[in-house]
């Protein structure tokens, strides 16, 4: 028994280095694999070269910790992970979505090498460290690059109003190009406003469209939208932040010089300028006109879109008043060809 125990515990420590081995082993090349596939959204999707490089030097760095001892525990057919599977990682709707689930994965392997590390060199285990909190605050910036990139881009944005073919009217004006789809809902219940929320969204991020909702932030917060629209009764833009984060834009409606600097202050995102035209979804309001869109030209910091009353008989007189955009409601949702409508509209803007 004494000749068994003083063998034993070197072989003991052995097999549990070769473990621990399997596991760095593992965790490096996930976390390798998911920042390149990360670097290539900031290469060919950004084209923004600093981020490329930095993504690229954690990836360089993981390699130098890759080390052949380590390469060397590696047994592929005896590892049940790659056996295993869920129906999540089958599939993804948009390039936003493949770039956040890779941070995820990245930050997840970056956790195992930090706890792991500490039983193999302290290096390792502190530099995973640095790394996950590096790749938190590029999560926000990649991310919100993506949806302000969309934004910047935006020149058609419709605003829905209620309608027994909704989404049909939705997918049609995607179709058709629309760049940004909001969802305004006003009498629905929350069941029906949530249901409606999370299905146009889907859509909008199948035709690579931004979708915001309008108001409702505790909507938006919970169904994942790009971002809210708030009047100027809602939420202050700060509370709104709070809510959702950093990443999510959030836009103001605007009706005159006033309420104008009063968005710019709040840092909001963008902002609609309107109504142009006296239009029921306005109720009350007068008309801006096209002094106010002549205003925004020059002082509007920010993406805005001409809004109220725009239709195909007029959007060209706004388009060459100066509007970089215009946001649509009645003219498509109740348009009998809402996809050749929609088409109509960005030619426009061509």
């Amino acid at each position: 028994m004494l000749i068994l125990s003083m063998h034993s515990e070197p072989i003991a420590a052995k097999q549990s280095q070769k473990v621990l081995y399997r596991i760095l082993d593992a965790n490096l090349d996930r976390a390798r694999e998911g920042l390149r596939i990360i670097e290539e959204w900031c290469r060919f999707g950004l084209n923004d070269a600093t981020l490329t490089e930095q993504i690229k030097y954690l990836r360089q760095t993981l390699g130098g910790w890759h080390s052949d001892d380590i390469r060397q525990s590696r047994d592929t057919p005896g590892d049940l992970g790659t056996a295993l599977s869920h129906p999540q990682e089958e599939q993804r709707d948009t390039m936003q979505t493949v770039v956040k689930v890779n941070c995820c994965r990245v930050q997840e392997a970056l956790r195992v090498l930090e706890e792991y590390g500490k039983l193999h060199a302290s290096e390792m285990a502190t530099g995973a460290k640095q790394m996950r909190y590096q790749l938190y605050t590029l999560e926000s910036k990649l991310l919100g690059h993506n949806v302000r990139q969309l934004l910047a881009k935006a020149r058609t944005y419709l605003v829905t109003s209620p309608h027994d073919r909704l989404l049909d009217v939705v997918e049609s004006a995607l179709k058709g190009g629309i760049d940004i789809v909001q969802y305004r809902e006003k009498q629905a219940d929350d069941d029906v406003r949530l249901e409606l929320a999370s299905k146009i969204k889907a859509l909008c991020h199948q035709y690579d469209s931004l979708f915001i909702v309008n108001d409702r932030v505790d909507i938006a917060a919970a169904v994942g939208a790009d971002g809210v629209h708030l009047g100027q009764q809602d939420l202050p833009m700060a509370a709104a932040r709070r809510i959702l984060g950093p990443l999510p834009i959030v836009g103001r409606s605007t009706t005159n010089s006033v309420e104008m600097a009063r968005a710019i202050d709040e840092g909001a995102d963008y902002i609609g300028v309107g109504p142009v035209y006296a239009t029921p979804t306005k109720p009350g309001k007068a008309a801006a006109g096209y002094d106010y869109i002549r205003y925004a030209v020059e002082n509007a910091p920010m993406p805005w879109f001409a809004i109220g009353g725009i239709d195909l008989t007029n959007v060209a007189l706004v388009r060459d008043a100066g509007a970089p955009g215009v946001a649509i409601v009645r003219a498509i949702m109740q348009a009998d060809d809402p996809l050749q409508i929609t088409r109509s509209f960005n030619q426009h803007f061509e």
